[in-house]
């Protein structure tokens, strides 16, 4: 709708009230229900009005009227703790710095685990598996062996206790598949009547004043004890009542 420029002595028709200087112009109500009274017959698309009770100013878009966007409220936006970016005017962005941020274990709801248990798991690796095998290491499970042989494997014997019970002789195999981690130990326990023997195989065992790659050694008499420890890879040293087979 054009705006009309009035010049002295023209004449004020109520058409031009209407049209014009109605509905080009911020009218002021008490309230919505007000105004609604008011202009029931008069409506028209870009009208403004003004509504005391709310301090909100509105225009008509020819189905209803709509707030007009308030954009005094917000002078800033400002970085707080772990954000950084922000700005006063415009378009503002805020970014967040996920080194920054903690979580206290009390905010976790579902959470049961202790702040204590929380921070044994600080610093854990990508290599969680390995980390979690060598603190598994440390707890040995008891196994009993009446066999007369066994080749020492990683997956099945590293940090166990193996109690060997056979009468007969019994040879114990270190080999290059043994494969266990550095500081990955084994115990070995000669409960059987039988000698027990403890034989390298391509894997290094020194011991005695001995080392070899293709030699063995005797763990004492019925009862006695070693332990096989992991100090690189292949490369092992055995610990106890031992004797290195001439």
């Amino acid at each position: 709708m054009p705006f009309k420029d009035f010049a002295a002595g023209d004449i004020l028709t109520a058409a031009d009230v209407d049209d014009f200087l109605m509905r080009q112009s911020i009218m002021t109500f008490a309230d919505a229900a007000a105004r609604d009274t008011a202009l029931t017959d008069v409506l028209a698309k870009g009208m403004f009005c003004f509504l005391e009770d709310t301090n909100a100013f509105q225009f008509y878009t020819g189905a209803a009227w709509q707030d007009v966007s308030n954009p005094g409220d917000i002078t800033a936006v400002t970085a707080g703790t772990a954000l950084s970016g922000g700005g006063t005017s415009g378009d503002v962005t805020l970014n967040l710095d996920l080194s920054a941020v903690t979580i206290p274990a009390s905010q976790i709801s579902d959470l049961t685990a202790t702040a204590a248990e929380l921070n044994y798991s600080d610093g854990v690796t990508s290599a969680i598996q390995t980390q979690l095998d060598t603190k598994a290491n440390l707890l040995a499970t008891f196994i009993t062996d009446a066999t007369t042989s066994r080749t020492l494997t990683s997956a099945a014997d590293a940090g166990e206790t193996l109690q060997f019970t056979s009468s007969s002789a019994t040879v114990v195999t270190v080999d290059g598949s043994t494969d266990f981690t550095v500081g990955a130990r084994v115990d070995i326990i000669a409960d059987g009547a039988g000698e027990l023997t403890v034989a390298a195989s391509g894997a290094t065992i020194k011991a005695a004043e001995t080392s070899t790659t293709t030699g063995s050694f005797t763990i004492g008499a019925q009862y006695s004890a070693a332990t096989l420890l992991c100090v690189a890879t292949d490369e092992y040293r055995l610990i106890g009542n031992i004797t290195a087979v001439a």
